[in-house]
């Protein structure tokens, strides 16, 4: 009897009203058709009960049907001597239609409505779901009329007025049971399904009702005989179906972290469970950039290895800076070869594999495989980071539609409450993360349900807004002054490497090591002043948590973009601008280099922020100062470090093609320690506070200033600037781009049939238009999908607002009503007392 609940509102079902039991909508319009149905068929007097009934009313003067709009029913004896200024007061409640006294002409016209006349009876509900079934059977006789059965069959209040004999009652639903349940078994699977679930029953009711059916077609099915052939293919296909679904349940338990988010969201919320999302999501497009690179870059070089000077000694030192060792492997841009790959005529008689220019013994070579280099270099990052440009506005447009849908609390909690649960969990463990990821949910739309808005004066407003302005003028001081130290510190690295250039070098160790200075003084300033970004905030005081999360956000955010801006400038305006002025072998791989070293310090430093910040705060707050009060976890800092990260590993693939392996390692990491630091060291925030749009803003950051930045940064190095003479894939060419021109024009002059490919080349790749059309073109999709979602959302609430006008107006015209009755009451009543005192 276990069912699975489903309370995904995306859910189609959820969307189409099928899985309320309140939503009797669709009851009452078949049951209007029904009756339509019956007035056609030549018996106007049953189509017309309830007019009847209305009849019975009035020559009753008063009915059990009272009953059902009265909540205090019980007390109707007393009501009876209230006398006039007692009727006088109850019209003075809050509500009018709570605790009123309804004459017979208002309860006719209650009587009368669609939530009276259907709902209420099972044996209606049933005789009604039957007649649905009948239109749905695919057979050629028609439906029997409604006058073949009885009257308990039909749907009506008649039964709530009257008291039937209880034997004939279980008889009549016994039969109306049965009936049905030949109808189920006759439907199709997803017919069946589909009534069921429309049905405005108990859960218990409708798999009883499933089963019946399952039965009984079982039943029919073992006792016709079915040839060989039918019944093997009945099992062939009953098998093909679970094993189907057992593929789906083993694909499912596969999800990377499936049980440590479940453990995150139940203690810790929505919020910390979004930081963990999102990692999850940059790993996957990690492993993205790296097997496409690995696949189309690093092993085509692996396979053919150009031939190097002597090999350096492994000193250890190179895990934190990236050079000597790792400088002359297929790590960085400088080790790929400018020329095509290919097998030499040595191969032939157990040569070694040797790499050939273009052009150069084409008698020898034409019948071997050739792999060009320089323009697998170029199409595999574009190609790569096109295609990750199409996944990112994909999934910001899908988090648009998802979060930013209208949800209101009331109703979400509604469906939290009894719609939540999985009926199918049976494990202890899995028990108590359901429960307490319920109970964590609850307690975030309890709070947004109990949230007020404080009406504050004049004067705490203009308190508040100066406390605001002096916070964000100290964190836009603090930030400026610490870009202009990185840009002059970062100046002064530069000339110190000038100056090594020039000199003999004495320690090399030494001066790999000065290195990592400047990756070390950003990562210090990126470490302590989101802590002076908290203290403004606690000046501030927000009200809202969720309100103070997106605040620190936007003061992060501006931190990493200044930090990005003022290194991307470091690089491209100073070492790529100008190689000669420091000698290096090869530019891009010391612009690789560099990405590594910060790269690698980020994540030390998030390491140590770990451990001082975290834990060893808590050992100090629980001995020292004997509180078990425990840091809160830091969502917005904490999500800027990974866009940052980020954003270095997209600057880095065009200099560094395995560097996204690194971010991968890095990420991995990541996880596990911060899983166990939060579970160790933090406690739940103690406002909950619910994020419904913190994925989407997580997404929409991701792609405009991180991806948007580095996308502009690549593309300005592969067009505008002079590649290293001496090393990679692009020597002796004036820019990268002129690789996919050059081999362009090679097909062309090979074959003229391939025109057309050299000029879609010249208008889609060499013109900067398209590429600014196409990004139009995103954009344009970005901004009229958020109109449609943000157009749904305010027609959702006008309707919200439509509905509650609707029950005002009822309430008020049935008040009106009930009002204009006693006064036709009132003179009657005189004339009565004045006739009895004659």
């Amino acid at each position: 009897m276990a069912r699975n609940v489903n309370f995904d509102l995306t859910h189609p079902l959820v969307e189409a009203g099928l899985e309320s039991p309140i939503d009797e909508e669709g009851v009452h319009d078949s049951f209007s058709q029904l009756i339509a149905e019956q007035s056609q068929n030549g018996e106007p007097s049953e189509a017309f009960e309830l007019q009847q009934l209305q009849r019975d009313l009035d020559e009753e003067g008063r009915d059990d049907v009272g009953h059902l709009s009265s909540p205090e029913h019980d007390f109707r004896g007393s009501r009876q001597v209230r006398s006039d200024v007692e009727w006088e007061d109850d019209e003075t409640q809050t509500d009018p239609l709570i605790g009123e006294r309804w004459s017979s002409a208002t309860m006719k016209v209650l009587s009368s409505m669609p939530s009276r006349t259907i709902g209420r009876s099972r044996g209606a509900i049933i005789s009604q779901y039957y007649n649905r079934t009948m239109q749905l059977r695919r057979r050629r006789q028609s439906r029997p009329a409604i006058r073949d059965f009885s009257r308990s069959a039909r749907p009506s209040i008649r039964g709530y007025g009257m008291e039937a004999d209880s034997t004939d009652a279980e008889g009549t639903e016994a039969s109306k049971r049965e009936r049905l349940v030949n109808n189920l078994q006759n439907l199709s699977v997803s017919d069946r399904v589909r009534m069921l679930r429309a049905m405005p029953l108990s859960v218990a009711e409708k798999s009883e009702l499933r089963m019946l059916a399952l039965q009984k077609e079982k039943r029919t099915l073992s006792s016709s005989k079915l040839p060989c052939c039918s019944r093997l293919k009945y099992y062939i296909i009953i098998a093909a179906r679970h094993s189907w679904y057992s593929w789906l349940s083993f694909l499912h338990s596969l999800q990377l972290w499936q049980v440590a988010l479940k453990r995150v969201s139940g203690r810790f919320g929505t919020g910390v469970l979004s930081y963990f999302l999102f990692l999850k999501t940059l790993l996957f497009f990690n492993v993205f950039l790296f097997l496409v690179t690995g696949a189309f870059l690093v092993l085509p070089q692996a396979v053919h290895p150009p031939v190097l000077p002597a090999e350096r000694n492994f000193s250890g030192l190179e895990l934190l800076t990236g050079a000597g060792y790792f400088s002359d492997t297929v790590m960085y841009y400088g080790y790929y070869c400018n020329y095509t790959l290919r097998k030499s005529c040595s191969d032939d008689v157990g040569g070694q594999n040797a790499s050939l220019s273009n052009g150069t013994r084409l008698d020898c070579v034409s019948k071997h495989h050739s792999y060009n280099m320089p323009l697998a270099y170029f199409f595999t990052i574009g190609v790569a980071f096109f295609i990750t440009c199409i996944i990112l506005v994909y999934s910001m447009s899908k988090s648009f539609g998802q979060s930013f849908r209208i949800d209101n609390s009331h109703s979400m909690l509604a469906i939290k409450v009894f719609c939540s649960w999985d009926f199918k969990v049976i494990k202890k463990t899995s028990v108590r993360l359901m429960s307490e990821n319920i109970g964590t949910q609850l307690k975030e739309l309890l709070a947004e349900v109990n949230h007020k808005n404080v009406k504050n004066t004049a004067c705490q407003k203009l308190w508040r807004l100066m406390v605001h302005g002096l916070a964000w003028t100290i964190c836009i001081t603090s930030t400026a002054a610490s870009v202009s130290a990185i840009y002059y510190f970062s100046n002064h690295m530069h000339k110190k490497l000038e100056q090594r250039s020039h000199s003999a070098v004495k320690n090399p160790l030494l001066n790999e090591a000065s290195l990592l200075a400047l990756p070390v003084v950003v990562s210090l300033i990126n470490l302590l002043l989101p802590a002076l970004f908290n203290l403004a905030a606690w000046m501030e005081d927000y009200e809202s948590p969720s309100v103070r999360t997106y605040v620190a956000i936007g003061r992060n955010l501006m931190l990493k973009v200044s930090v990005l801006g003022v290194l991307c400038y470091h690089w491209l305006g100073r070492v790529a601008a100008d190689p000669a002025s420091i000698k290096p072998k090869c530019w891009e791989s010391f612009v690789g280099q560099e990405l590594y070293r910060f790269l690698i310090m980020e994540f030390i430093f998030t390491l140590l922020d770990t451990l001082f910040g975290e834990f060893l705060w808590r050992l100090f707050s629980e001995r020292v100062l004997k509180r078990r009060r425990k840091p809160v976890f830091d969502i917005a800092r904490n999500v800027l470090e990974l866009i940052y990260g980020q954003t270095l590993a997209w600057l880095g693939v065009l200099f560094t093609p395995l560097l996204p392996a690194v971010q991968m390692i890095k990420l991995l990491l990541l996880f596990y320690i911060k899983k166990g630091s939060i579970m160790m060291n933090c406690q739940a925030p103690r406002k909950p506070y619910r994020v419904s749009q913190m994925t989407t803003i997580f997404i929409t950051l991701l792609c405009f200033p991180s991806f948007l930045g580095a996308s502009v940064c690549v593309t300005y190095t592969m067009w505008s600037i002079t590649p290293s003479s001496s090393c990679g894939p692009f020597r002796e060419l004036k820019t990268m781009f002129q690789a996919g021109k050059r081999w362009v024009e090679q097909l062309e002059k090979d074959n003229p049939n391939l025109s057309v490919l050299a000029r879609a080349h010249a208008y889609l790749v060499e013109n900067p238009l398209f590429l600014f059309l196409g990004a139009g073109i995103f954009l344009i999709v970005i901004y009229f999908h958020s109109q449609v979602v943000d157009g749904q959302r305010k027609i959702i609430n006008l309707l919200q607002e439509q509905i509650e006008n609707e029950g005002e107006d009822k309430k008020f015209l049935i008040t009106r009503l009930q009002s204009i009755h006693e006064q036709k009451k009132t003179p009657t009543r005189r004339l009565t007392s004045q006739d009895s005192g004659c």
